[in-house]
């Protein structure tokens, strides 16, 4: 049985929201693996930039993406989705932000499913495309699956970072992802994650607010309560790879944590 690997992003989740956001076992369910509670994303700190690093394990001045606009790269490098396409591996995304279309180049996914957000009806959207990603895992066990939630980005922009109305969605979040764990297959590895925090109503700066994200990995390949002290949005890939037994894209910059 190979070993497989469910990638959930939780849009701009602080780490000190965990204790705060009204779900005592979020904490708790992130204390159960190998943790970080203070890692880092990439500057600039903002959504797309954060995605692509994570599933290209550079910088942004490497993979040219500075903001939500994505940019061709001049010397393409392979991400996540490449790299076990090449090993025959089939991936999928489940995603509701429109940009992130572009973590992979078109062909590779096996199932990519996007829902847009429509005004002012954007609520409780995280809750359907954790019901599709659940389905689509059950009827067709992918090898690689990213599920993205982004409730609490909408919530940090429209009400602001740590507001009750923004612990509300990070609390809807983690019943998302409590819901998702408990049904997968024993062969899956969890890690569930961040882009990058946010600070007022916005992010994108380079302060501890906007930077520091919280990291989690649970499964077979880690120790439960063990927390890292240090570790980068650009560790997660080479990560993934390591889990299921391959070796990480050439030009990558992270170093896996196995």
């Amino acid at each position: 049985m190979s070993d497989k690997v469910l990638l959930i992003l939780v849009d701009g989740m602080r780490p000190d929201a965990l204790p705060l956001c009204g779900d005592p076992d979020l904490l708790e369910y992130y204390k159960s693996g190998t943790y970080c509670l203070k890692a880092d994303t990439v500057y600039p700190s903002i959504t797309l930039p954060c995605h692509m690093s994570l599933f290209h394990s550079v910088d942004p001045d490497r993979h040219g993406v500075l903001t939500n606009t994505y940019v061709p790269q001049n010397h393409p490098i392979d991400g996540i989705v490449e790299v076990l396409a090449s090993y025959r591996k089939k991936s999928a995304m489940f995603y509701t932000f429109e940009p992130l279309r572009d973590l992979s180049r078109p062909g590779m996914l096996s199932m990519s499913w996007y829902r847009a957000w429509e005004h002012n009806k954007w609520q409780h959207l995280d809750k359907t495309v954790t019901k599709a990603c659940i389905e689509y895992i059950n009827e067709q066990a992918p090898d690689f699956v990213f599920l993205y939630l982004g409730e609490t980005d909408e919530s940090g922009h429209k009400f602001g970072w740590m507001s009750e109305e923004y612990l509300a969605s990070v609390k809807e979040a983690a019943e998302c992802i409590k819901e998702i764990t408990a049904m997968l297959p024993e062969e899956y590895s969890v890690i569930v994650t961040a882009d990058h925090g946010g600070h007022a109503r916005n992010h994108g700066e380079d302060i501890a607010e906007d930077m520091t994200i919280p990291v989690c990995f649970r499964g077979k390949h880690f120790d439960s309560g063990k927390e890292l002290e240090k570790l980068s949005i650009k560790d997660i890939a080479p990560t993934i790879t390591a889990i299921m037994g391959f070796e990480p894209g050439d030009d990558w910059e992270g170093t896996s944590i196995i």
